[in-house]
């Protein structure tokens, strides 16, 4: 099975104010295939984010990518909070793990 993952950056006026709208979660990310989620954030800038939403499904994937395109452009709370919202479908082409030696 191939991991597709929706790659979400911007930057954020105020972490807290975003983390608050994100976790209203508007388009239902569980119901809309997503498996997992991930929030990075920069040790050297603590005013972006980047946010790893993974899918079993490409199709699902990329119909989140579409939704959260047009829920940035009408949502007037969504550019108070993010500043240049970036989305990208891709897919994960390789994995390893590494383990230290106890």
């Amino acid at each position: 099975m191939t991991t597709t993952i929706v790659r979400i950056e911007h930057a954020v006026g105020n972490f807290e104010a975003w983390k608050k709208m994100f976790d209203t979660d508007p388009l239902k990310r569980e119901k809309s295939g997503v498996r997992r989620y991930r929030i990075l954030r920069p040790k050297d800038d603590q005013n972006y984010v980047m946010i790893d939403l993974e899918f079993d499904n490409a199709t699902r994937a990329q119909a989140m990518a579409e939704a959260l395109r047009k829920m940035w452009e009408s949502s007037k709370d969504a550019q108070t909070v993010m500043q240049n919202p970036k989305v990208r479908v891709v897919e994960v082409a390789e994995t390893n793990e590494y383990r230290e030696d106890a």
